[in-house]
């Protein structure tokens, strides 16, 4: 004979509230298998695994009619589903560790040593598989302060010769203007990971099209951002 569990149970068990449980049986989302002659709901361990699902999905965001659908559906797999999920949550809290990581260096210094480990996480959403990822993470691990402290003074004084160009107004395909990129390029080729001109390219269009990336270069002169992608750009087609 199968087990039947009260919803006081079910609540304790699954961790949700009773007035949950009875939210869900008006959406038709999880309807007790039974009730008892004074009318109180009774849940089997079917009922159970399938509020495992509901718990899961709305962990995962999913609104409760999409989730209905997907359960009722004949050809759900369960354990395909676990599967699935199991990858998507590890991946989750794998960001959710990095983050934390990033957090916990941000308290404890009050300088920034390694400006990536600000964006680690946006980082390895970007480019966790390729290969330009996998090399920068193999350098940097291995840099010291001393080594981070010369990367900033070479980014700076980088950030600044543009600076100056900028304010004369250099045009950004000038000859002049195409070398301090160049050094620019070669700056990332050398320390984080091989950064061609088709590779540069790529980066000045990140630059444009995320804010965070604009407002870092930014900080070095106002309208840097969009100058040093219009001289990237120049140079890989001059």
């Amino acid at each position: 004979m199968s087990r039947t569990y009260q919803v006081k149970d079910v609540a304790r068990i699954a961790g949700v509230s009773v007035r949950a449980l009875h939210h869900y049986d008006e959406l038709g989302l999880l309807v007790p298998s039974s009730r008892t002659a004074a009318g109180y709901r009774l849940y089997t361990d079917d009922d159970l695994l399938r509020l495992q699902q509901i718990v899961i999905q709305r962990e995962l965001g999913l609104p409760l009619e999409q989730i209905r659908r997907v359960l009722d559906d004949p050809k759900f797999d369960r354990r395909a589903a676990l599967l699935r999920q199991r990858e998507e949550l590890q991946q989750r809290s794998d960001r959710a560790r990095e983050m934390i990581r990033a957090i916990d260096r941000a308290l404890q210094e009050d300088t920034v040593a390694n400006p990536e480990d600000l964006f680690e996480t946006e980082a390895r959403e970007r480019w966790g598989e390729t290969e330009a990822y996998r090399v920068s993470r193999e350098r940097t691990g291995k840099y010291t302060k001393a080594d981070w402290a010369a990367i900033s003074a070479e980014q700076a004084t980088i950030y600044a010769d543009l600076s100056r160009a900028l304010a004369a107004g250099t045009p950004p395909d000038h000859a002049d203007v195409r070398a301090i990129v160049e050094r620019h390029r070669l700056a990332i080729d050398r320390w984080f990971y091989p950064c061609s001109p088709a590779m540069h390219v790529g980066l000045a269009t990140l630059y444009e099209s995320d804010p965070r990336f604009a407002a870092n270069i930014d900080q070095h002169g106002a309208g840097l951002a969009a100058y040093l992608v219009a001289a990237i750009r120049a140079a890989a087609a001059a």
